[in-house]
């Protein structure tokens, strides 16, 4: 997420950490550096200038030069005016409102509308208990009504058909009543979007809006359109009462530059930010947060929810129970873990919000560490036996070269998990002893060489 900013930001920030005394000159270098990074990562130029001269004068005031330790109190200003710049608005949904409580999604064609829809029935469902019903308006697209049917039936949501030759806003009129029969708490409507912004479009969407009454009415950008979707959210903005945006895709943007432009420049608070393709990929904007990992500063709080809600509490103390204990962490042990890790978005999506030291890049870190890693080793430990995953140090060369022929993987293959188990289990050794603090250490020499792929 924000792999580049991040990258250049923590570059530039590095010249002034641990700095007990700041010059006007070195910090002017530093905001040259930071001016630079914001622009090569396509955020809108008048909210650069706005951003860095407020730094600046903030940085070239009292406010560091009387500080006993000025390098921090620089990031800690850059930080600040970065959350002024996301929006340290309140990023909750509006749903008091006598159900269904409708939220209606606009935007571009490819922005993710469809699938965002999902991804709020599943936040909906998990976090406040909401059921939800899902319809597309979108007529014109071939099978968009059935993408969204198949999403609904994955996710556990309501979904209602439309008929050949039925207008967008005879659907919603017809969703309204059907939710209230089926007693939907939120009605999500799906829009159609077009490859640019017209006319026809905007008419469409104003008949909609006006039949249906969004309580939300949700602007789905691509974060990867830079700043020609931050324009494009302004012309939505003026058509539509647009009451907040949702940035999709964040995960594969290496610049940013949507996220931090679209407030300043539309006035339309980020509600949501779509962190992958999983339907539970999806999570609740907070700029303080997100000013956090932008600048390396990690997001424990937000590590600390997402072990929450996807972590196995019961297989968790019962493995911290086995450890403490002085029992072996095995294979099996190993296997939970990745699968665990696997949902909660990786290594590399938990190094995101874990506060790194400010050399270290958590991408670089956890290079290699992907999905497709992480099921190749679980196919391994499979390719075992119980007592081979109970007791690795039998695992002998013949052994390797079965296990990895059941896998269908090489031996080298067997042996960097081997390796990697080794670490996890010197982890687990170190937290049942020290606590976190060790486990952490423990975590960053994994980063070293049992994690990466050959």
């Amino acid at each position: 997420m924000f792999a580049t900013l991040s990258s250049r930001l923590r570059d530039a920030t590095n010249k002034i950490r641990g700095r007990g005394r700041l010059t006007e000159e070195n910090i002017r270098v530093v905001i040259r550096d930071v001016r630079q990074a914001l622009l090569e990562a396509d955020v809108a130029l008048p909210v650069v200038k706005s951003l860095i001269a407020k730094v600046r004068v903030r940085a070239l005031g009292t406010e560091v030069s009387g500080s006993l330790n000025p390098g921090q109190v620089f990031i800690k200003i850059l930080k600040a005016e970065l959350v002024a710049t996301l929006g340290a608005d309140d990023a909750t949904l509006n749903l008091r409102q006598q159900p269904p409580a409708v939220i209606l999604l606009a935007g571009l064609q490819g922005a993710g509308k469809t699938t965002t829809a999902a991804k709020l029935a599943v936040y909906l469902k998990e976090n406040q208990k909401k059921k939800t019903m899902l319809v597309s308006l979108d007529t014109r697209r071939p099978a968009a009504m059935q993408q969204l049917a198949t999403l609904a039936e994955a996710v556990g949501a309501d979904f209602m058909p439309f008929n050949d030759g039925e207008q967008p806003a005879a659907i919603a009129t017809r969703a309204i009543s059907e939710a209230r029969v089926r007693q939907s708490d939120v009605l999500i409507l799906d829009t159609a979007g077009r490859t640019r912004l017209d006319q026809e479009l905007l008419d469409e969407l104003t008949e909609v809006h006006g039949i249906s009454n969004p309580i939300e009415t949700l602007f789905v950008i691509d974060s990867m359109a830079g700043q020609d979707a931050v324009q494009v959210a302004d012309a939505f903005g003026q058509a539509l009462p647009i009451t907040g945006v949702i940035i999709t895709k964040v995960d594969g943007d290496a610049r940013g530059g949507a996220a931090l432009s679209v407030k300043s420049v539309t006035g339309m608070p980020i509600k949501f930010i779509g962190t992958g393709e999983k339907t539970a990929a999806l999570e609740l904007f907070d700029a303080e947060r997100m000013a956090s990992r932008i600048l390396g500063m990690g997001d424990v709080l937000g590590l600390v929810e997402q072990v929450e809600q996807k972590i196995d509490h019961e297989k968790a103390a019962k493995l911290a129970k086995k450890v403490k204990a002085g029992k072996s962490f095995d294979l099996n042990d190993l296997k939970d873990q990745l699968s665990q890790m696997m949902d909660m978005g990786g290594l590399a999506g938990l190094l995101e919000k874990m506060p790194l030291p400010g050399n270290v890049d958590p991408k670089a870190m956890a290079q290699g560490m992907d999905d497709k890693l992480l099921k190749r080793q679980v196919a391994l430990i499979n390719s075992m036996t119980p007592d081979e995953r109970r007791f690795p140090k039998n695992i002998d060369g013949s052994r390797k070269r079965r296990i990895a022929g059941g896998a269908g993987q090489a031996v080298p293959d067997v042996n960097r998990l081997l390796k990697q188990h080794l670490q996890m289990q010197k982890m687990m050794k170190k937290a049942a002893k020290g606590g976190m603090a060790n486990m952490m250490r423990g975590l960053g020499n994994l980063g070293g060489g049992g994690f990466r792929p050959g």
